[in-house]
């Protein structure tokens, strides 16, 4: 099942001077292990690209991408995000996880209850989020991940304990949206 997941590294941001060089805002632990894990590919899987750190400017990773060698073909690369396959990277340290490997787990509450499984995670600026809910388009919410909302996460049984907040998950009364 984790031989299809890819994981994002980085993003293109801009060309930088005039012989191809790009900047790549690195998601990586050191941004510039972005080079280190092979050809990277496009948010299709179809495209590759091998990416080759040259140091850091305004925050970002100074990289030549092969086969891109001048300042056009380099902005046609802005927007960019470049994946590596799952497998490809480290084992997640202890307490720590691969967001890739979060998604798909079942969400189990402490008292047994099914809450259906995590569709995505999240951050919007004010901490990690998991999207709980069913794929089949039916109602999810918006938990926080953080040790009182989610004591367990067990990869190898494919779950996630969960304890909601009082309140997050009551019906919305008429006239307090």
């Amino acid at each position: 099942m984790l031989a299809d997941r890819r994981v994002l590294l980085g993003v293109v941001v801009a060309p930088h001077g005039v012989r191809g060089e790009v900047r790549i805002q690195s998601h990586c632990a050191d941004p510039a292990d972005i080079g280190s894990y092979g050809a990277l590919t496009d948010e299709s899987g179809r495209r590759s690209f091998t990416v080759h750190p040259l140091g850091e400017v305004r925050g970002n990773v100074l990289a030549r991408i092969d086969g891109v060698t001048d300042r056009n073909a380099a902005e046609r690369l802005r927007g960019l995000r470049l994946y590596v396959a799952r497998e490809a990277l480290p084992p997640a340290a202890e307490g720590e996880w691969y967001h890739v490997d979060l998604i798909g787990l079942r969400a189990v509450g402490v008292d047994g209850k099914e809450y259906g499984r995590v569709l995505a995670v999240e951050d919007f600026g004010a901490g990690t989020l998991l999207e709980v809910g069913d794929k089949a388009g039916g109602r999810s919410f918006l938990l926080p991940f953080s040790d009182q909302a989610v004591p367990t996460v067990d990869i190898a049984a494919g779950t996630v304990t969960i304890d909601p907040p009082a309140g997050l998950l009551d019906p919305v009364q008429k006239g307090e949206r």
